[in-house]
């Protein structure tokens, strides 16, 4: 299978996951604003998505989650804070499920740990059908608004333009294989009350699909954990307010991957 990756910068290993129907270039400004001689910043195309291999069917989470660890071990890494927004962090909260010791930190940002209920699991099936029928487009308009703050679409055209072309683009086959898969994820409430490394949970203040109350719900079940509720933004906020969201996170890494600044020769 090919994977699709960027892989920039030296020392203390920091994975992200993108979200659906996205790809790595989401993280483009992560990448940008941490990647350097004292951090590597690594981030993949979920099979399905980008550069990475289109598998149909049904792509449940923990097979995404495996392909990570299997980049990771290419890479030569044995663990690394890992961080996802939206499907991302629910495939983090299953990476912690089945690799807990590879993971330093997590962030989860714009995302919950609930399994899917019949009646999503019902929609999500007939997403994924829809999609497979009519391609991305039709699917890709109605959500922009819900991506992006309606303010947003029309104060950042740019980053506007960037979600609509990263969901325009995304293969229909693997948005609707990881719909299928999605539909099927546990509960992962439980796992992260085990959570034994520090975490930040970030949400956008006006994000509907993951509202600030599940952020507060997930910040009270993690033993180790930060809440930051980035004003202005809805679901995309590392897109909509990189300042504020790379601010919240360098934070984070300054805690969890201290990093001592190379002292230049006399």
């Amino acid at each position: 299978m090919t994977v699709g990756y960027d892989d920039e910068g030296g020392g203390a290993p920091l994975l992200l996951v993108h979200g659906h129907p996205f790809d790595r270039s989401m993280w483009a400004p992560q990448v940008a604003a941490f990647a350097g001689p004292s951090r590597r910043v690594i981030a993949p195309d979920l099979r399905g998505y980008g550069a990475s291999s289109v598998v149909p069917g049904v792509t449940p989470l923990s097979v995404f989650a495996e392909d990570l660890a299997a980049l990771l071990d290419h890479l030569g890494i044995d663990g690394a804070v890992i961080g996802g927004l939206s499907m991302g962090g629910q495939i983090v909260m299953e990476f912690f499920r089945l690799f807990p010791e590879r993971v330093r930190g997590l962030l989860l940002a714009d995302t919950f740990p609930a399994a899917e209920t019949e009646a999503g699991k019902a929609a999500r099936g007939a997403m994924a059908d829809r999609l497979l029928r009519e391609g991305m487009a039709g699917y890709a308009e109605e959500v922009l608004t819900k991506m992006v703050a309606p303010a947003n679409v029309e104060a950042l055209p740019e980053v506007a333009a960037h979600v609509r072309r990263m969901m325009t683009g995304a293969p229909a086959e693997g948005a609707a294989a990881a719909l299928r898969g999605r539909a099927l994820r546990p509960d992962y409430a439980e796992l992260l009350t085990r959570v034994a490394v520090p975490a930040l949970v970030v949400v956008g203040r006006d994000d509907e699909y993951t509202p600030v109350s599940d952020a507060e719900a997930m910040h009270a079940l993690l033993p180790d954990s930060e809440l930051v509720v980035i004003e202005g933004a809805a679901h995309m906020p590392n897109l909509e307010r990189p300042e504020e969201f790379d601010k919240a996170l360098g934070a984070f890494l300054d805690r969890v991957q201290p990093v001592t600044a190379v002292q230049p020769l006399p």
